[in-house]
């Protein structure tokens, strides 16, 4: 059944909303999950994804009330929102999936030095010390640093499944991103459909008030 009419469009709508809920309180979710298990004790990768979680959930709550409410203001700034997220999306999903293992490489080396907190959390999770080599006079909290045997370095174990999450990001970006184009064409019938209606129940008004006075 093609979905042209106006209670479909609604549902749809409707249907993509609750989903971007969900995935925004999960990401929002997943974030106090790892501080509160001290699996990720950087704040600012914790906060990026608190963002990320909350602005998914504001778009989402737009979106909704507009469908609810046939408001045609918020649609409109909804589809904008929802225009501009694919750009950047698909720009992103683009460019993990084109990413080689040189660049890939580095892209890690350049957030290894800039995120202390994060490194600590790699290193002590990963059992691993240092980037490409470890240096005895930094600070590992690895736990082979308190054993005998030699500390491997970070890139190597971090390489390995740097490319697997950067194809499944990829991946899921993409799927989102052309999930977004069937509704945008939604969005658009549901806001005419939503006019259509609105003249229509006006105009219904208007010919009842005629009648009534005629009546008179």
């Amino acid at each position: 059944m093609v979905c042209g009419g106006f209670a479909c469009s609604k549902n749809c709508l409707c249907a993509l909303n609750l989903l971007y809920t969900l995935v925004s309180l999960l990401l929002i979710g997943i974030a106090a999950w790892g501080i509160g298990f001290g699996l990720i004790s950087s704040l600012r990768v914790v906060g990026v994804v608190i963002a990320v979680g909350i602005f998914l959930f504001l778009i989402a709550l737009v979106g909704l009330i507009g469908a609810v409410k046939h408001h045609q203001v918020l649609l409109f700034f909804y589809m904008i929102i929802l225009l501009l997220v694919f750009i950047v999306q698909f720009s992103v999903s683009c460019a993990c999936l084109a990413l080689n293992q040189e660049q890939q490489g580095q892209l890690l080396e350049v957030g290894w030095n800039n995120t202390a907190s994060a490194r600590n959390d790699i290193q002590r999770n990963l059992n691993c010390c240092g980037f490409r080599s470890f240096n005895p006079n930094d600070t590992c909290l690895a736990s082979c640093v308190k054993s005998s045997h030699q500390c491997s370095p970070c890139a190597p174990i971090i390489g390995k499944y740097a490319g697997e999450v950067l194809r499944f990001v990829g991946g899921i970006g993409l799927f989102f991103s052309f999930t977004e184009l069937p509704f945008s064409t939604v969005i658009t019938k549901y806001e005419d459909l939503s006019t259509y209606l609105g003249l229509l129940e006006a105009s219904n008004k208007q010919k009842t008030k005629a009648e009534i006075a005629g009546y008179r």
